[in-house]
């Protein structure tokens, strides 16, 4: 019996620290976003037109263009800044922690992916976003006994 409340509280302290940091990247990330002024819609394009932006990685290139795309919608970029600061809060919080897991998955998901096939050379990164995509997941199925009601009913019809 001993053991069961020791191996418990050890889980409760761990996945308190994995939250706090969960919450806590999603918190720096999502205030990354709003530190630096959005660039023009065009100014890609002229720095095209000028020669200026050349690069000989298409890689890099197609990174480029991916988060310039989303920086000039002049919305999404913050939208997902917002987004990434709700989540971190409700992560860090510990009374809405599931929530924010649940909805941050889609997102760390992405950042894995993103890191995966457009900076699949920056190797410390893959694993940074690859271990912050591993605690989100696990944090969700930690509490697999909460969540288990609303996805396996066991009778649909009264």
């Amino acid at each position: 019996m001993s053991k069961t409340i020791a191996r418990t509280r050890i889980f409760g302290v761990v996945n308190l620290f994995l939250r706090l940091f969960l919450g806590g990247m999603l918190l720096l990330g999502g205030v990354s976003k709003f530190d630096k002024p959005m660039p023009l819609a065009t100014s890609q394009i002229e720095q095209v037109k000028k020669g200026t932006l050349t690069t000989e990685n298409v890689e890099v290139l197609k990174m480029e263009n991916y988060l310039f795309g989303m920086k000039q919608t002049n919305y999404f970029w913050q939208f997902l800044g917002a987004v990434d600061i709700l989540f971190g809060l409700l992560i860090v919080s510990q009374v809405f922690g599931l929530l924010g897991e649940i909805m941050a998955l889609p997102i760390t998901i992405n950042i894995f992916l993103f890191h995966l096939f457009l900076e699949r050379n920056e190797i410390a990164e893959l694993v940074e976003v690859s271990l912050i995509l591993a605690v989100n997941i696990w944090l969700i199925a930690y509490e697999y006994n909460r969540w288990k009601g609303i996805v396996f009913k066991k009778q649909i019809f009264n």
